[in-house]
Order: structure tokens, then sequence, then C-alpha cells
């Protein structure tokens, strides 16, 4: 009963003073949607970056020539890159049993022709193994055979962003374009797979057969990259570690350091997700700071209340109020305070969330526990924000209360 009518008594004050009560939640609202937001531009980039790991390929295992290093933020290969060769690939695919299918690749920068368009682009020796490997599909035409590759053959299938530079609108399977000075016909166009995980275009690449690649186009005996696909997801580290003792071997290292790099799908996913979910927790921490400064004002404007309702007060304890109602009044006023600015925060970060995704196609994505933790922490702010003023106007002495002004 002193509980509804201590609610009461508090929502009659805060309404009757709408100006302020609106100030005072303002920076619980700024604080809980700034929360959502983040958490949500968090959520969305670690979606979408495991998006594109997952489109790298099939349980994917990349085996790299030299060592690979993270150099001001990209991977750079450093020492021998000449340590790979087909052999290698089919090494690794005859003698591992955890290796499903094995891609040989060479890539390198080239100007391309068709007519009078030009382009430079990535042009990329492999096998016809790289289309299940790398997650491959097909818009037009088809892709090269292991026969082609065998014999030499000079056929290209190009990239949507190679397609759109060189052809614009025209189908560009049966025609002819020249890499370097060498002729190869196109025989398909693949389907856009968009931007990789540091920003480069998936689609502006060639693929012809390695061995055309490494003899009439690169003039090389040495591959950069084995794409492998591992037999299972739960294979993946295996392979991995099968891969390194087979190729130790066949390279003779014995007491030497590796001089290839092996990444795997899996390690490649823990990175991201935790760089990602510290990038979460950095925003969520920002935003959370402006809760606490929610909390403050919260406290400024109960204190100035409390000044200014002395006397009021004083009247309350005289006809009978004991300090515990007191305190539950104020209490319940800042809880009041804080809850309301919470339940707008949450909707226009909900809002702000929503279209922000709309409008701008950032890979936004809301957060159920960031949405129910944000509103149960202003909540706390609230209650410890209003325990001090609330104990301090239960101590106001009655008399002097009363002859407040």
């Amino acid at each position: 009963m002193k509980l509804l009518k201590g609610t009461r008594i508090a929502l009659k004050t805060l309404f009757s003073h709408k100006m302020r009560t609106a100030l005072a939640t303002l920076g619980i609202v700024v604080g809980v949607c700034s929360v959502i937001l983040m958490v949500a531009i968090g959520d969305g980039a670690q979606k979408e970056i495991l998006s594109k790991i997952q489109a790298m390929g099939t349980d994917l295992v990349i085996v790299t020539s030299g060592q690979v290093k993270i150099i001001a933020g990209r991977q750079r290969q450093t020492g021998n890159v000449t340590t790979l060769t087909l052999r290698d690939a089919k090494t690794i695919l005859e003698e591992s049993q955890y290796v499903k299918a094995a891609a040989p690749a060479q890539a390198k920068k080239m100007l391309v022709k068709y007519e009078a368009l030009s382009t430079g682009t990535s042009v990329t020796g492999t096998t016809e193994a790289v289309v299940p490997i790398r997650n491959l599909a097909l818009l037009k035409g088809r892709f090269f055979t292991a026969d082609e590759d065998r014999t030499l053959q000079r056929v290209a299938v190009i990239g949507r962003t190679v397609a759109k530079n060189l052809f614009e609108n025209r189908n560009p399977v049966g025609e002819t374009i020249r890499i370097g000075k060498v002729a190869f016909g196109v025989i398909g166009v693949l389907r856009e797979k968009g931007t990789d995980l540091v920003g480069n275009d998936q689609d502006d690449v060639i693929y012809i057969p390695v061995n055309t690649a490494l003899r009439r186009l690169f003039n090389l005996t040495y591959i950069n990259n084995i794409y492998l696909q591992a037999r299972g997801s739960d294979d993946i580290d295996k392979a991995a570690s099968e891969i390194r003792d087979i190729l130790r071997e066949k390279h003779r290292l014995q007491n030497k350091p590796d001089d290839f790099t092996i990444q795997s799908q899996t390690e490649i996913l823990k990175t991201e997700k935790e760089t990602s979910q510290t990038f979460t927790n950095l925003l969520s921490a920002v935003a959370g700071i402006s809760l606490v400064v929610g909390g403050v004002g919260i406290l400024a404007i109960m204190l100035i209340s409390i000044k200014e309702r002395t006397r009021e007060i004083g009247i309350r304890r005289a006809v009978g109020a004991l300090k515990k109602d007191l305190l539950l009044q104020f209490i319940v006023e800042s809880l009041v305070l804080s809850a309301s600015g919470g339940i707008v925060g949450i909707m226009l970060g909900v809002i702000l969330s929503l279209s922000a995704s709309y409008f701008t196609k950032w890979p936004l994505s809301l957060s159920l526990p960031a949405i129910v933790i944000s509103f149960l922490f202003s909540a706390l702010i609230g209650l410890i924000f209003g325990v001090y003023p609330a104990a301090k106007a239960a101590r106001l002495d009655p008399i002097e209360a009363l002859k407040a002004e």
C-alpha cells in the first residue's frame, strides 16, 4: 500500500515538472540509444566479416610460399617465395588423408586488352579444383577442364568486374582478349563475390589454366599458393598439421624453419572474431559512459528537487510520513526517470539502427541481449544515483524543513 502511495506521489511530482523530467531522462535516452546502435554496428560488422570468410571457400586451408607476416595491417610475404611447386600440391593431395581437393595457384597483376579497351587485373593460373574450394559460381559459360590445363590451352574465365570494364553490356563468352601479348578465348564469366577481408575486389580477376600460365605467360616453375579443401570442418586443423609435416619432409627442412605459411579457415575465423568482438566491446564501453553521465544528470536533478521541496518534505514528516516513506518516494522517482529514459532510448536505438541499415546499406544487426542489458543497466544507474538524494531527503529534520522558505 505504501509502495503504491509513494509511486503515485512520485509520478505526480514528475509530471508536474515535465521539462525538468525530460531533461533528466535525456542522458539515459542518449546512453541506451548509443549502446544499442554501437552494438548493432559491431555485430553487423562481425557478421559481414564472417560471411566474407565463409565466401573465401569451404573448409579452406591455404599454403603460401615463404613466411607471411602482418605489416601495417596487411599480409606481406617475406623470405624465399619460390618454394612451392605443382608437385607439392599433387603430393599433399595423394598423401594427406584429411585433404579432399587441392588447387595450385600463381597470380600476377597484368594488363588485359579487348579491342580498344584495356584494364589492369589479377591473372591467376589454377586448376578446375579451385571452383569448389573457393566457392566460385559461373554466371555464363563454363570453367576450363583438366585436359585443357594439361594441353596448355589458352582459355580464360573472367570475373564480373573484368567483364564490366572490357565488355560493358556485351556477352564476353566466345570473345578473345589479350593478356600481355598472348591471346585467350573467354569461355566463362563468374558470379559476383564482392570484396575480401582487406577490401580487395574478388571480381577483378581472370582465371586461366595453371600450366598455361606458368609456361606461356609467367615463365615460372614455381607457384605462390596452394588452396586446399579439408574433408570436413572437423578436419581442418588435422589437415593443416598433416600438410605441414608433408611439406617439411618434402622440402627436407629438418631443423630449419618452415619455408611456407599455412593458414586455415579456423584460424582466420578465430582471429577475426576476436578482433571484431574487441571492436564491439570498445564501442559499447564508450557508449556506456554516456549512461553514467545520464545517471549524474539524474543525481543533479534529484538534488535540486529536494532543495526545492524541503518544506513539502517537512510537511509530510509532520503529518506522519516515516523516513522509509520518503526514501521510497525519491527512489521511485529516480527509477521512473531512468526506466522511462531506457524505454525511449530502446525505441530510438532500434529505429535508428533499422533506418541506418535500410538507407545506408550498412550491415547493422540488432542484439536482443544488448537491448535487455542496456535497459537493466539504465535502471541500475537510476537506483544507484537515486539512493543518495533519497537518503538525504529522508534525513531532513522535519522542524528545520518546515522553517525552509
